[in-house]
């Protein structure tokens, strides 16, 4: 059964206060670490700016849909995403759950 985590970020002060140097030797130490996980199983479904001009649209900036083979190999990306320190540069919503279909899924509305 294939997991999903979306996160939802914008920059914030901390990030915007960087210099591109730094901002750029960050992103490159993520990238390798990245590199890393996908042996695992860790795919990046889409990497991208938001549409904000469409109905109900969050206010923050990027996207990021990533698809893994199982809950463990979720966790450990959340866990690295953790560890990098990601979250101090970004304002990040994440959202994850396991793949069902349509009726499984109005199913659990039914039952709430």
């Amino acid at each position: 059964m294939n997991h999903y985590l979306i996160e939802l970020y914008t920059p914030n002060t901390a990030w915007k206060t960087l210099s591109f140097d730094e901002r750029k030797d960050y992103l490159n130490h993520i990238a390798t670490a990245m590199n890393k996980l996908t042996d695992t199983g860790v795919k990046a479904l889409t990497l991208t700016a938001l549409n904000t001009q469409i109905d109900q649209s969050s206010d923050h900036q990027f996207l990021a849909i990533w698809s893994f083979p199982d809950q463990q190999t979720c966790d450990a990306l959340l866990a690295g995403i953790k560890a990098s320190g990601w979250y101090d540069y970004f304002d990040h919503v994440n959202a994850a759950g396991a793949t069902h279909d349509f009726n499984t899924h109005l199913d659990a509305l039914i039952h709430i």
